[in-house]
Parts: structure tokens; C-alpha cells; sequence
């Protein structure tokens, strides 16, 4: 016997690599082995960058006496959850189904023919407060496999048939504005005022809320609504999720304050809260937000963007085996560091103390150890020091230099490089939006970039795509994420650059989404395509998590899309999606919140928009940001000038009765209905506001 996954391309498995554990890699080969031997299969579900997961691996996975009863009883199996989403998918819900809980390391066991029938996530090596460890646990199981095996059958088959009974969802009165409203009333409920989000703790980030709020305030004329996203907006970005000296956002708070982080940084997390600083930028013009999405760029530019274009994955939350350590600091530190006037500058603006500004989760005691925070704005600090903003923020910058270059002389957390589809179109979905709002072509470029590096190397040669890349192979069949987030990046790439290839390829790629992914009887997408490996069944995921479901997206793309091209068959299966899901939607709107902002703009009023002049007019782009920087409610909108004119009428035939005149005009319809054309930014600011 040997560990197998040496050869593998997941930084994850690779973690595993030389763990006494007999690992295997998801294959026909492990369960035709746990098959032959009569055992059990014994799974262990992580990524790279999850924290538990190092503990786990440590006290167990590289201890040679609970490896070998590992080894003894089962066929172990490793799978990185970012890898494979439909595997991890699966038999988390199975875990939520047992245990009433999910995360990770998700552990499973199974019988040779996949059937679950034992879930946890974490489990120590010895036992302790009523938990059982590795080194009790896995002879039990081991015994009642070999001496009550007809029990466990039983078991397996019972969770078998439960979580087939989570596939089949009934239909119900399909969602309207009464399941809108009562998903702000949730968020309203469970809003935390003092210091923004939805929950004591931890706390997450969960972007699409927010970008929900923001369209909810305008739709609904609801002023709460951006009051909440505001003060979540805000409070996220002084605490010490938000990387100060460094940028970025780490991966969610584990206190209601947003001061202790987990370290870990996240593509995902970066790209969501770029989309929802820079709306919440468009409704408020608050430059901290500004601030901020060219902040978090400046860290993905830095560290997770490969010297092809692509986007990396993650950084992990530890270094030199401790979370947390590159990224705290103790006072003398930066007292050696600094200037002793620079140093009570950042002592007293971050909320630097002497014996640690928070305490050990575990002892409840300070550590000396200090994350960089802020309690207020630039504004008033610089009033606290007496001191003009501008002087204040330059020196804090210097400050922040030094502090990053010194901290660069640490170890740094290990890199996740692999390069995901899903994660890339949400990143390239972000800069095009940003750039479009804030006319900043580098955004643009950076995006443009991404997605030649996944047209090149993440379509096969049969036109199929692919949902991993690392180390010069791409592989892996595209699941639904990797089609509606992609789908989602080039929407945006298109309605910034007015380059019709975009569209063209969004709506390519869309088909193909349509013909592998979608239910043609209940509507809606699943998880896994037809061709995909047949696991317990085939998922439909509507509720959002960490990051927006692929049904909620579909849903935002389907709309997008028909207005783009006028193809009514698109709203068709957009209204047939919501339908599927109805039961959910109606009863826990407020867990699925981009569901809910595409239901926004189903069922409120919309605009489409047609932007006509000569590429060489400068008022195009003055008349072009002056709509992507002001309209309020849910839009599309497209360029046409003489140089794509011809390609965009095969595309959105509509736009063929829309001329190109001498002078720039921008036509607006709503609620299918268009307005007479505008020629001025100020008779544009006015049909906007209006």
C-alpha cells in the first residue's frame, strides 16, 4: 500500500501527500479497491487554505498509529472541495442532513457503493468534550462494519432515500414581491446595527446581501435597506477583516465586531466585495468605498493574479504553522520599527495595545498580539489628532509602507494557485463592472486578460469547459457555477467594452449551459451535467452561501441576456427557474438574496439601454459613464457605434432601428416602452432621474 497522491495537481491533495494515510483520490480505482477488500470508504473533504483542516492533518492524517487503523479498516479517500464542488456538494448535504451542520474537514463514511452512513467535519485524535477522536472512533466503526453490517445497510439506504427526498422540491405559487419583501424583512431581523451584518458570530461577509439592499432601497423606495448595506459596508472595512496594511478581506469575522478575523483570503470574497463596495459607491458616493475596490484590485493584482492574467485561488489563513501570524503585530514591533512619532500615529489610529487588542478563542486571554484595526474614518481621526485629512492620510500611508515591507520579510501564508473558471468569472465579472463605474481601463485589461487565459486554456478542443487548471493541465468537466459565473464576467466584459464577442461568447456558452445543466421538465439547472459522474443524485442549488448559488445567477444572466438580445426565450426559462424553486423562494427568501435581487428585476421596472455615436466622439464615453454612474434601477446596456454596428444586429437584431446620427443619443426604454433619445448630459441626468 502507498499514498497515490503524489501525482496530483491540487495544492490539497499535495498537502497529503506524505501522510502515512493510504490516501487516494477520488477514482474508480478506490472503490472498486474498497469493493474487493470488503471495506469501507472513509472521505475527507477540504481545500488548501481551511485551517481545521491543517489541525485535522496534524493531530491525525500524520500520525502514523491513527493511520494505520485508518489504513487497517477503510479505503481512504482525499477530495478538495474547490476541485470537485459536486462531490463535496453531495455529501455536505448529507452531513447538514445528519448532523444538522456542515463545514470543513468534512469526513464521511460510506459503503464501496457511495451510500453515506456516518457525517462529521472536524474529529480530533482523542477524545474530548463528548467528541469522539480518530483513535475511538474509527475501531467502532470498523466493528459494526464487520459484526452489524446488515445495520449499517439499513442506515446507508435511509440517508440515501433522505437526501433524494432534498432533490425533489414542490412546486408551489410562483415568488413575487411579497417573497422580496419578506427577504428584506428577514435581513431587517437579523441585522446587527452596532456593527452591521446578519448574525452575532462568526460573522460573513455575504456580499450578495448587500447587493440585494442596495437595488431593494431603489426598487422598494426603502431607505433601510441602504442604511443596512452602508453601515455593513463601513464597519467591514475599518475591522480587522479587512487587511489594512496589505488589502484584501480575509474570509469572515469569528466576533460580532469584524475585529478577529479568519486569516484566510479567498478569490471569491475579493470579487463579491469589489461588486458590492462598487454599488455601494454608485448609490452614495462615499469615497471609502472607492478606496476600497481599488485597494482590494491592488491585492489581487499583487497576490493572487498568475503572470498569465489568471486569478489564484486563495491564500491560507497560517504561516509557520500558527493562523494568524503573518498578518498580527505586537507593540514593540512597531515601536522598533517606526519613529516614535510614526508609532504612536499607528498605535493610537489602529488600536495597537500593549498586551493585544483581542483575545485567544481558546483561553480567552490577550496574547500581545494586535490586528490593525480602525474605529473611525479618516476624517475624524485626523480631527482626533489635530490634523488636516490629507496630512493625515499621507503619513499613515508612509506608515502603512513600512509596515508592509517589513511584514513581506515574514513568511508568508502558502498560496493556492490553482486557477478555478467559477472563481476567474466572478473576479472578471467584478473589474469590468468597476471599470465600467469608475473608468478605469487597467480594471478593464485585467479582466480581459482572465478571460483569454480561460478561452485558451479551459475550452477543450471539443469547445467543452474545463473547471481547473494548475501546474499546465486543465481538467475536470465545467460544473453549473463554472458556466453562470463565467457566463456572468463576460456579461459585464460586454456591456464595458461593447466588444460583441463578448456576447457572443456569453451567449455560446450559455446554450451550452441550457442543453447539459438544465431540467427540462421542472426547470431550473443542476449542479452536474448529464455526462457527469453519477453520485447519489443530481443537485439543484438555489440557496446562497458563501457566494451566490448557480441557479441564482442563471436566473440574473437568463434576464440579462434576453434584454441584451431581445430573445424572449430566455425570459421563458428565467420565469420556468423561478417557478422550480418557488417552494424554497417563498419560504426562506432571505437565504437567497441574489435569487431574490434577479427577482427585482423580473418584477420591477428596468431599463434597457442603447448608447449610439461614432467611437471617436469623446461624449460617448461621457454620456456612457454618466449612465453606469447614475441610473438606479436594474439595467442592460450596449454601445453601438460604427464599428461593431453590423456584428451587435446578428447578436440584438433590435438594435438595428436604433441609427447612428452625428451626435451621440442615448435611448432608454422602460417597461417596454422607450423614451425619446437624449443628446446632453444634463437631458440624460434628468431622464435618469426620472
Amino acid at each position: 500500500m502507498s499514498n497515490c497522491l503524489k501525482t496530483e495537481k491540487s495544492p490539497y491533495l499535495l498537502q497529503h501527500a506524505d501522510n502515512p494515510v493510504d490516501w487516494y483520490a477520488w477514482s474508480d480505482e478506490a472503490f472498486e479497491k474498497a469493493n474487493r477488500e470488503d471495506k469501507p470508504v472513509f472521505l475527507s473533504i477540504g481545500y488548501a487554505t481551511c485551517h481545521w483542516c491543517h489541525v485535522m492533518a496534524h493531530e491525525s492524517f500524520e500520525d502514523p498509529e491513527v493511520a494505520e487503523l485508518m489504513n487497517d479498516a477503510f479505503v481512504n479517500i482525499k477530495v478538495d472541495r474547490e476541485e470537485r464542488p459536486d462531490i463535496d456538494n453531495t455529501y455536505m448535504t448529507v452531513c447538514q442532513l445528519l448532523t444538522g451542520q456542515g463545514g470543513w474537514p468534512l469526513t464521511v463514511i460510506m459503503t464501496p457503493d457511495k451510500k453515506p452512513f456516518f457525517a462529521a467535519t472536524y474529529i480530533p485524535k482523542e477524545s474530548r468534550f463528548n467528541r469522539l477522536g480518530m483513535k475511538e472512533l474509527v475501531p467502532r466503526i470498523a466493528a459494526a462494519w464487520n459484526k452489524e453490517r446488515q445495520k449499517i445497510l439499513h442506515s446507508a439506504n435511509r440517508i440515501t432515500t433522505g437526501f433524494t427526498q432534498t432533490l425533489d422540491l414542490p412546486d408551489d405559487e410562483q415568488p413575487d414581491e411579497t417573497a422580496i419583501r419578506s427577504a428584506f424583512d428577514t435581513l431587517k431581523k437579523r441585522f446587527d446595527p452596532a456593527y452591521g451584518g446578519f448574525s452575532s458570530q462568526p460573522k460573513f461577509p455575504s456580499p450578495h446581501n448587500l447587493l440585494f439592499l442596495l437595488q431593494y432601497s431603489y426598487s422598494f423606495d426603502e431607505e433601510k435597506a441602504s442604511e443596512m448595506a452602508e453601515v455593513t459596508l463601513e464597519k467591514m472595512r475599518l475591522g480587522g477583516l479587512y487587511d489594512q496594511i496589505g488589502f484584501g478581506f480575509h474570509r469572515y469575522s469569528t466576533d460580532h465586531k469584524w475585529l478577529l478575523p479568519h486569516f484566510e483570503k479567498m478569490l471569491y470574497d475579493q470579487a463579491m466585495l469589489m461588486m458590492a463596495y462598487t454599488e455601494g459607491w454608485r448609490q452614495t458616493r462615499d469615497p471609502l468605498y472607492k478606496q476600497t475596490v481599488f485597494q482590494i484590485a491592488e491585492y489581487v493584482s499583487e497576490q493572487l493574479t498568475s503572470a498569465n492574467g489568471a486569478f489564484y485561488s486563495a491564500e491560507d489563513a497560517d504561516s509557520e504553522g500558527e493562523e494568524g501570524k503573518f498578518y498580527v503585530w505586537e507593540l514593540e514591533d512597531i515601536k522598533s520599527l517606526l519613529d516614535p512619532e510614526e508609532a504612536e500615529l499607528f498605535e493610537k489610529a489602529f488600536n495597537i495595545e500593549p498586551d493585544g487588542n483581542f483575545e485567544d478563542e481558546a483561553t480567552g486571554r490577550k496574547t500581545g498580539a494586535n490586528v490593525p484595526y480602525l474605529k473611525k474614518r479618516a476624517g475624524q481621526l485626523a480631527e482626533d489628532f489635530d490634523m488636516d485629512e490629507k496630512d493625515f492620510q499621507s503619513r499613515i500611508e508612509k506608515v502603512r509602507l513600512k509596515l508592509k515591507q517589513k511584514r513581506s520579510e515574514r513568511i508568508r501564508p502558502e498560496l493556492d494557485d490553482k486557477v478555478l473558471t467559477d472563481w476567474n468569472g466572478l473576479m472578471i465579472a467584478a473589474l469590468a463592472r468597476a471599470g465600467l463605474v469608475f473608468d478605469h481601463d487597467p480594471f478593464v485589461t485585467s479582466a480581459k486578460k482572465a478571460w483569454t487565459f480561460i478561452e485558451d486554456t479551459l475550452i477543450d478542443s471539443d469547445k467543452n469547459l474545463l473547471h481547473r487548471y494548475r501546474d499546465g493541465e486543465a481538467g475536470i468537466p465545467a460544473m453549473a457555477d463554472d458556466y453562470a459565473f463565467l457566463i456572468w464576467g463576460l456579461t459585464e466584459l460586454f456591456q464595458t467594452t461593447s466588444e460583441p464577442d463578448y456576447l457572443d461568447k456569453a451567449l455560446t456558452l450559455n446554450k451550452q449551459f441550457m442543453d447539459r445543466f438544465r431540467d427540462p421538465k421542472r426547470g431550473g439547472f443542476y449542479f452536474t451535467s448529464e455526462e457527469s459522474e453519477e453520485l447519489l443524485g443530481r443537485q439543484k442549488e438555489i440557496y446562497d452561501g458563501a457566494i451566490p448559488s448557480s441557479n441564482s445567477v442563471a436566473a440574473m444572466n437568463l434576464l440579462r441576456l434576453a434584454r441584451l438580445t431581445g430573445r424572449t426565450e430566455l425570459d421563458d426559462q428565467a420565469d420556468r427557474l423561478f417557478q422550480a424553486f418557488a417552494s424554497f423562494l417563498n419560504e426562506s427568501p432571505g437565504v437567497a438574496t441574489h435569487a431574490m435581487h434577479a427577482l427585482i428585476m423580473a418584477v420591477k421596472p428596468s431599463a434597457e439601454i442603447v448608447i449610439c455615436g461614432s467611437s471617436d466622439d469623446p461624449n460617448l464615453n461621457t454620456l456612457t459613464l454618466e449612465v453606469a454612474r447614475f441610473i438606479k434601477e436594474p439595467f442592460v446596456q450596449q454601445i453601438k457605434t460604427e464599428k461593431n454596428a453590423k456584428t451587435l444586429s446578428k447578436l440584438s437584431p433590435y438594435t438595428k432601428n436604433f441609427p447612428l446620427e452625428d451626435a451621440v443619443a442615448v435611448y432608454i426604454c422602460r417597461e417596454f416602452s422607450c423614451e425619446q433619445p437624449v443628446y446632453t448630459k444634463e437631458a440624460l441626468k434628468e431622464l435618469l432621474g426620472s
